[in-house]
């Protein structure tokens, strides 16, 4: 039997559960015999599974390192990256796909038949820089990743454009875009609630400004309700919200559900709440599972200025733009609700479901490791 070229998957995050990386895993595994490395147990389809404990975190913490600008000690002690070097040196792949900064450096020191994809999730070197301590300590670290690693891919993508037009003019790389997509859902929409049912799912983080949803609720009109599903990234910042929302009319906090759960348990509402703040960089250029999920769900959208989102919301005619950030012009969107102008919507994502999946965005990962695989690294 002919022996299949081998793929490395490496992500620093629990690949079972991280949407992006597992869509990875199931475009490539029936063609490739895909190896994974990354937090928690295997996902399916893999001939081999390299787990790395969930307490090496993936983030750089040699405060020395980072202070006296020795980047490169600072990278390879990162806990998750001096766990997973050992297990992987000597290995030998065909090729590499490594997801976010973070792998690259160990991707590339692998040195792969092939060469190395970098699917890069965020703008690395502006991923928290609404933190003064991160813009100053943390921020030049990401910078010299990007400038020392980024040209040696021989290929990369990233999860929307405004963020790849950055890479492409800071760093001099070509950087294609797959979107966060979410798989086809065959499916009709269902027909509106009464009241209006509106749903906001997201990582509970304090940059988010989950509260501006709160706020919402506390004088919002009594034909909709508001559930909300937060995941407890941040728990004392969780804690805070549910506090803040308790007794608040027709808010609603649910339990998160397992990610193969989330289409199916959207499509029970009928708008979700897509409203991103541009707290740093990475929100101003965001373009969500979320957003794609409710397509993929058959639900109308809500959300800001934000210009990812706008073009194509209002390519497809999914929703309603709110003109700014503020809860009273989100207010305002939300009081001017119909059951009709929902139902529109709901039928606009129904009609618009198959150009906004993974499996049409898929073809931009695909198209990369062809080329990946065309191609022999010097040895």
């Amino acid at each position: 039997m002919p022996t299949r070229p081998s793929l490395l998957i490496l992500s620093f995050s629990p690949i079972r559960s991280d949407p992006r990386v597992l869509k990875q895993v199931q475009l490539f595994a029936p063609d490739f015999d895909v190896t994974t490395c990354g937090f928690g147990p295997a996902p399916d389809g893999v001939v081999e599974h390299i787990e790395i404990p969930r307490d090496a975190r993936a983030w750089v913490d040699d405060k020395v390192s980072i202070a006296t600008r020795r980047y490169s000690r600072a990278y390879w002690n990162i806990k998750a990256v001096a766990d997973a070097q050992p297990k992987l040196q000597g290995r030998r792949f065909d090729g590499i796909l490594a997801n976010d900064l973070n792998a690259v450096p160990l991707a590339l020191s692998l040195n792969p038949v092939h060469g190395v994809h970098g699917d890069l999730h965020e703008f690395a070197p502006r991923e928290k820089d609404d933190n003064l301590q991160w813009r100053l300590m943390v921020a030049p670290f990401m910078r010299w990743l990007c400038r020392t690693y980024l040209k040696q891919l021989t290929s990369i993508t990233t999860v929307a454009r405004g963020i790849a037009d950055q890479y492409e003019a800071d760093y001099g790389v070509t950087v294609g875009v797959v979107t966060n997509a979410a798989p086809y859902a065959a499916r009709d929409p269902k027909p509106v609630h009464s009241p209006i049912r509106l749903i906001h799912s997201a990582a509970g983080q304090r940059y988010r400004k989950l509260e501006n949803f709160i706020e919402l609720m506390k004088d919002a009109p009594a034909n909709v309700t508001l559930d909300m599903i937060v995941m407890p990234n941040e728990p004392d910042y969780v804690a805070e919200l549910k506090t803040m929302g308790a007794g608040v009319p027709g808010l609603t906090f649910r339990d998160p559900v397992p990610y193969a759960q989330l289409v199916e348990t959207l499509a029970d509402y009928d708008i979700s709440m897509t409203f991103l703040p541009p707290t740093n960089f990475n929100l101003a250029h965001a373009l969500p599972n979320k957003f794609f999920e409710a397509v993929q769900a058959r639900l109308g959208l809500i959300i800001g200025p934000s210009p990812e989102m706008v073009a194509i919301l209002e390519q497809y005619g999914l929703g309603a733009v709110v003109p700014d950030f503020s809860v009273e012009s989100l207010r305002a969107v939300v009081a001017g609700l119909t059951s009709e102008g929902v139902a529109q919507w709901k039928r606009a994502a129904d009609a618009a479901a198959h150009d906004l999946s993974a499996e049409a965005q898929n073809a931009g990962w695909t198209e990369a490791i062809r080329r990946l695989f065309a191609t022999v690294q010097p040895s």
